[in-house]
């Protein structure tokens, strides 16, 4: 059974888990039919693999270290930062040590983009 997503107007916390972090699973916060969020928890050395989204999205790091791999480069993220992609580019995402990122995805009818949705290689 899937986990409900929060509604809008709801109050959706994104605090740092600290310890916790050792055991979260990634969920999807919030899904309506234009916008996603999702809290992305990668363990130490998990990498995500190569995909890509058809509209901009935001990688924003919550707590941890994760490198964002794209063909141009290799960009660190740590806590409070974060990288804006434009739509269609490529990328993984690589922890450096248990991290939590806040992925915002935009939505067309529900799917990740005009793009169809995230893409595999």
């Amino acid at each position: 059974m899937a986990l409900p997503h929060a509604q809008l107007l709801d109050v959706i916390s994104v605090r740092p888990l600290g310890e916790a972090l050792a055991t979260a699973v990634s969920t999807s916060l919030l899904k309506t039919d234009r916008l996603q969020l999702l809290h992305l928890v990668l363990h130490e050395h998990q990498d995500q693999p190569e995909h890509h989204v058809g509209d901009e999205c935001t990688i924003h790091c919550l707590e941890g270290d994760v490198e964002v791999v794209t063909p141009g480069g290799t960009m660190r993220i740590g806590p409070g930062e974060l990288v804006v992609l434009p739509g269609q580019q490529r990328h993984s995402l690589r922890a450096r040590g248990d991290s939590a990122v806040l992925v915002t995805l935009l939505l067309n009818g529900g799917d990740a983009g005009t793009g169809g949705g995230v893409a595999a290689p």
